[in-house]
């Protein structure tokens, strides 16, 4: 049998295996601290991994821009300005974080890609706005990640989570308020409620947490009131996950709330370091149901 000397090079060059290219992540960053957190915990568990960002005027804080390899500034609404960055820039996979405020969606210009996606939805909320937007990023290529993703160690199990320990009264009044909230989550109107002894005081609505602790507390008069916040029954944690920071905790201690009560492993805790001292000096016990 003859060997055709040809089909087996020796040289290094054509034996050398390629690296594969950098895992690349778009981030469609909202405000406050949750990207940066991200881009904290991506860099860390992610060695080489190229992060871009989708920022809004207004809304995410412009020291990103020295946190990532790439951002591009847009207008709520702008989609397909979007996307186009995205693939321009190698991006295979995505995620939603931060808020984006009420008066920001009322003012939105929507693009001809948003519009085609408003008229395709029998109704019009942010659950099917966001999904509609994550079939989008799907039809391009682009998978759109759990928001909790690289952030694991932020979402506390069951039991005491810090501050003063809960009483038996108060944790029968956090299965409490737990089975109402996730009632009116259920019903799409919010996933918080402000409850004293077996007695609902506030429930969050389009107004949102804060403004619903505001409320309860002064209903209760800083009697042994309460803070429960849960996820909404078969929520997508792609694009909205309950979230606990620093400013829940002000918010509480200001409106007289010293117990506040999370779904374990499904609520983040936000600048978590910052939380735990807040909670000592205000004596707010978190404990995850």
């Amino acid at each position: 049998m003859r060997c055709d000397r040809r089909n087996f090079s020796t040289d290094p060059r054509s034996m050398a295996i390629s690296s594969p290219p950098p895992r690349t992540i778009g981030i469609i960053a909202g405000s406050g601290v949750y990207p940066e957190t991200f881009i904290a915990a991506a860099r860390q568990q992610v060695p080489g991994v190229k992060l871009v960002v989708a920022a809004f005027e207004g809304e995410t804080k412009p020291e990103l821009t020295g946190m990532v390899d790439a951002i591009e500034w847009l207008r709520v609404g702008q989609l397909g300005k979007m996307m186009k960055f995205f693939l321009r820039e190698g991006t295979t996979e995505a995620v939603m974080m931060g808020q984006i405020s009420p008066k920001n969606l009322f003012v939105m210009r929507p693009d001809l890609r948003v519009l085609f996606i408003l008229a395709r939805l029998k109704e019009r909320n942010a659950e099917t706005l966001f999904g509609a937007v994550g079939d989008e990023l799907g039809n391009a290529g682009i998978t759109l990640l759990p928001a909790t993703t690289f952030l694991e160690d932020l979402l506390p199990g069951p039991g005491p989570v810090c501050g003063p320990k809960f009483k038996k009264r108060q944790v029968g009044d956090a299965e409490f308020g737990f089975r109402i909230a996730k009632a009116t989550s259920a019903l799409d109107i919010g996933q918080s409620v402000v409850i004293r002894h077996g007695t609902v005081l506030a429930a969050e609505a389009f107004e949102g947490t804060n403004a619903c602790i505001k409320r309860g507390g002064e209903l209760g008069r800083g009697k042994e009131v309460m803070l429960v916040k849960v996820s909404k029954p078969n929520q997508d944690f792609r694009f909205d996950v309950p979230v606990i920071g620093p400013l829940t905790i002000e918010t509480c201690a200001a409106a007289g709330v010293s117990g506040i009560a999370i779904e374990a492993g499904k609520t983040l805790l936000l600048e978590k370091d910052r939380v735990v001292a807040l909670c000592e000096q205000h004596h707010i016990g978190i404990h995850a149901v």
